[in-house]
C-alpha cells in the first residue's frame, strides 16, 4: 500500500506517515510491487501538470481516497487547474496575465463563472457568405468574440469564432473564422414548409469580448495578443482579489487509462479541466448529441414532401476529461466528476467496466459517453447540471455496445436528452429516473433509443418526468429502432409521451404495460412493426402516481444521497 499527499515528498517511501507527493511517483512504486496494490490519496488538491496515464503495467492497482467507504473519508481532488494570482484592477475589473493559457471556463470560490455575453448581433444584421453585415459599429472593436447559434436545427447548437471586422461605408462587415464557418454553411441546410435555410443564420448570443463585461460574476479571456493572454473578471459584490480563489482549468485530459486490467478508482474527485478546440478557427459545428462536424461531406434526409435536412456523413465525438480505453474489469466507484470543460467520463472498447455510485455535475458536455465494448455497467450514478456549454450533450450516451446495462441512474437538469442509446446489441435500460430533461434544445427525450438493437434491448421500469421543450417525446424510439421491448415505464409531463411512427419505421418493437398521462402519438394506429398492448393512460396526476407507486419506488438511485 502506498500513500500520496499534497503535503508529501517524492523522496519519501510513500507510507502513511511519509507519503509521496505525486501520483506519478506512486505509480512507479506500484509497478515495482508484485500483485495488486492500493494507492491512497490524502485529502486536498492533487494538482496535475500533465495527464495521469495508466497502461498495462498498472493492472491490478486501486487508487482510492483515504478512508474510502468510512465516515473518515477525505476529499481528494485530482485537478487540472491553476490558481490565478497577480491581479490588478482597472475600472472595477480584475485583470491577470496568463501567458499562453487557453480556457473556456473559470471557477471562482468553486462557482462556475459565466463568460461575458450579449444576446446577438447589434443593429440591423444579415448573414453573408463569409460572415455578417450590420449597421452597428460596435463589432469594429471586438477582439476575440465567439458567436453562439442555438437551435440551428431544433437539436443543434454551433459555436464559431470571429476573424475580424471592417467598416464599409458605414456598415460593419464581420468576417468569420475558417474553416468553421464554411463547415457550418455546408452542414446546416434545410427545407421546411416551403422555407429554405442555409448556414447557421444569425447568432443567438455572442461571448468573450471585454466590451461584454457588464454583469458581475462574468469573465473574458482576451487572446488578442498571442502568448500574452489576459484574464478579465468583473467581481461580484464583496469579492476581494486577496481572498477570492480563482481557478482556471488548464489540462484537457486529467486521466487516461488504456489497455489495463482490474484497475479501480474509488472515492476521488476529478475536477478543473477544459477543452479549447471550440475557440479555434475550426469552431464547434455541432449536429446531434455529443457529435460535431469537421468536414467530410454531408447527406440529405427527406423528412416528407417538401421537407429535408442535411446531416454529416461522419462526425467526431466531444472528448472526455477522464478516459478508459480497451480496459478489462475496470471499476470507477463513488467518484465525482465536476468543473470539467468537456464530457466527464469517456469509455471506448474493453469489457466489464463498471461505473457505480458516482456524481456528475457542472460539466460543459455530457456525463458518461460509452462507445463500443462489452458488458459495461452504469449503475446508481447521479447526473445533474451538465451540457452547460455544449447544449446537445446527453446525460448518459451509449452506442455500439454489447450487453451494456444502464440501471438505477438519476439524471436531472440537462439541456437535451437524459439517456441516449444508439445502435448496439442487448442493451438494458432499467429503472432509471430522468427529471427536467430537454431544458434548452428540442427533438429528444428523457430516454432516447435509435437504430437496430441486434439481439434485442430492454427499456423497463424507468420513470421519465418533466421533459421540458415544446417539441419532445418523453420516451423516444427513433431511426428504425428494432428488437426493443418497452415495458412498465412511467412517462408524465412531456410534450408527447412517446411516438410510434418514425422514419425509418420501428421494427419488432413491443410497448407493453407502460403508464402515461397522455396517449403516445400513433397509439390508435400502430405501424406493422410495433406491438402496442396493455398500456394505460391516466390523465389525473394523483391517480397516475397511485397506480405507479411500485414502479416509481424502484426507479432511480439505489442509495439516496444528499
Amino acid at each position: 500500500m502506498f500513500h500520496v499527499s499534497p503535503e508529501g515528498d517524492d523522496s519519501w517511501e510513500g507510507s502513511a506517515t511519509r507519503p509521496f507527493l505525486t501520483l506519478e511517483r506512486a505509480r512507479s512504486a506500484a509497478r515495482e510491487v508484485a500483485g495488486d496494490v492500493v494507492v491512497r490519496l490524502r485529502g486536498g488538491v492533487h494538482a496535475l501538470t500533465r495527464p495521469f496515464e495508466l497502461t498495462e503495467a498498472d493492472s491490478g492497482t486501486v487508487y482510492e481516497a483515504y478512508g474510502y467507504g468510512t465516515a473518515e473519508q477525505e476529499e481528494a481532488v485530482v485537478s487540472g487547474g491553476k490558481p490565478i494570482t497577480g491581479w490588478r484592477e482597472r475600472d472595477g475589473v480584475w485583470l491577470a496575465g496568463v501567458g499562453d493559457l487557453e480556457f473556456r471556463q473559470l471557477y471562482v470560490d468553486g462557482r462556475r463563472a459565466a463568460r461575458a455575453a450579449i444576446p446577438g448581433l447589434p443593429g440591423a444584421a444579415e448573414a453573408t457568405a463569409t460572415g455578417y453585415v450590420t449597421d452597428s459599429a460596435e463589432p469594429l472593436g471586438w477582439r476575440d468574440a465567439e458567436f453562439v447559434h442555438r437551435g440551428v436545427y431544433p437539436w443543434t447548437e454551433a459555436r464559431l469564432a470571429m476573424a475580424g471586422a471592417s467598416d464599409d461605408g458605414g456598415r460593419t462587415v464581420i468576417t468569420m473564422a475558417e474553416p468553421g464557418f464554411g463547415w457550418a454553411i455546408e452542414l446546416y441546410n434545410s427545407t421546411w414548409e416551403g422555407n429554405t435555410s442555409r448556414g447557421p443564420g444569425l447568432p443567438t448570443a455572442i461571448e468573450n469580448d471585454p466590451a461584454f463585461l457588464r454583469e458581475p460574476g462574468t469573465f473574458v479571456l482576451d487572446r488578442s495578443r498571442p502568448g500574452d493572454h489576459v484574464l478579465m473578471y468583473l467581481p461580484l459584490p464583496g469579492e476581494d482579489p486577496a481572498r477570492t480563489v480563482v481557478i482556471a482549468p488548464v489540462l484537457e485530459t486529467l486521466v487516461r487509462v488504456a489497455g489495463v486490467r482490474e484497475v479501480a478508482f474509488k472515492g476521488l474527485v476529478f475536477a478543473d479541466a477544459t477543452w479549447s478546440r471550440p475557440g479555434r478557427p475550426e469552431g464547434f459545428v455541432h449536429y446531434h448529441g455529443s457529435g460535431y462536424y469537421e468536414g467530410g461531406g454531408v447527406e440529405t434526409a427527406v423528412l416528407g414532401e417538401g421537407a429535408s435536412v442535411t446531416f454529416p456523413q461522419a462526425s467526431v465525438t466531444i472528448p472526455a476529461c477522464v478516459r478508459f480505453e480497451d480496459t478489462v474489469g475496470a471499476v470507477v466507484e463513488g467518484c465525482r466528476f465536476t468543473r470539467l470543460g468537456a464530457s466527464g467520463l469517456g469509455v471506448s472498447g474493453g469489457e466489464g467496466l463498471a461505473v457505480r455510485g458516482c456524481e456528475f455535475d457542472t460539466l460543459s458536455a455530457g456525463a458518461i459517453v460509452v462507445s463500443g465494448g462489452r458488458a459495461t455497467t452504469l449503475e446508481d450514478n447521479r447526473v445533474r447540471r451538465i451540457g452547460l456549454e455544449f447544449s446537445g450533450s446527453p446525460g448518459i450516451a451509449v452506442t455500439g455496445t454489447r450487453g451494456c446495462v444502464v440501471a438505477h441512474n438519476e439524471v436531472r437538469e440537462v439541456p437535451h436528452c437524459g439517456i441516449v442509446a444508439g445502435t448496439g446489441e442487448g442493451i438494458r435500460i432499467l429503472r432509471n429516473l430522468t427529471v427536467d430533461t430537454m431544458q434548452v434544445l428540442a427533438d429528444g427525450g428523457g430516454v432516447y433509443l435509435s437504430g437496430p438493437q441486434g439481439e434485442g434491448a430492454e427499456v423497463r421500469g424507468n420513470v421519465i418526468m418533466d421533459t421540458r421543450t415544446p417539441y419532445n417525446f418523453g420516451l423516444y424510439l427513433d431511426y428504425g429502432a428494432s428488437g426493443v421491448t418497452v415495458e412498465e415505464n412511467v412517462v408524465m409531463r412531456a410534450d408527447n409521451t412517446s411516438v410510434l411512427h418514425v422514419g425509418p419505421p420501428l421494427e419488432d418493437v413491443v410497448f407493453r404495460g407502460n403508464f402515461w398521462d397522455a396517449d403516445p402519438l400513433g397509439h390508435d394506429d400502430p405501424p406493422s412493426g410495433v406491438t402496442y398492448e396493455g398500456n394505460v393512460t391516466i390523465k389525473d396526476e394523483r391517480e397516475l402516481n397511485a397506480a405507479t407507486e411500485a414502479i416509481r419506488s424502484r426507479a432511480g438511485l439505489l442509495r439516496p444521497r444528499g
